[in-house]
């Protein structure tokens, strides 16, 4: 049975930090793709970060770059996204979302396997 699971998330004061984890179980997560999204209230979900099955490339949305990192364990079957300098407007629920490819893509149309989300809140 395919799996991803979210955790990580939880509440932090802006220019905080939070690490998000993926953890996948049922297929071998080295040959896919994935990606982390985020959806606010109101909001149409939008894609974060990408990270290819090699480990070799990461994208990023212009709104986390340089604050957001990506990376992945293939022997833990896991992937991360490290949230530094936190702002208010992060504030959503993260999913991960998997696709067996090398290829990153920004629309969550294209994701096959998707975990349940965690709850990230920016507040002081």
């Amino acid at each position: 049975q395919v799996q991803l699971v979210e955790s990580g998330g939880g509440l932090v004061q802006p220019g905080g930090s939070l690490r998000l984890s993926c953890a996948a179980s049922g297929f071998t997560s080295d040959y896919y793709a994935i990606g982390w999204f985020r959806q606010a209230p109101g909001k149409e979900r939008e894609g974060v970060s990408c990270i290819r099955s090699s480990g070799s490339s990461t994208t990023y949305a212009d709104s986390v770059k340089g604050r957001f990192t990506i990376s992945r364990d293939n022997a833990k079957n896991t992937v991360y996204l490290q949230m530094n300098s936190l702002k208010p407007e992060d504030t959503a629920i993260y999913y991960c979302a998997a696709r067996k490819t090398n290829v990153c893509y920004s629309n969550s149309l294209y994701y096959t396997y998707w975990g349940q989300g965690t709850q990230v809140t920016v507040s002081s």
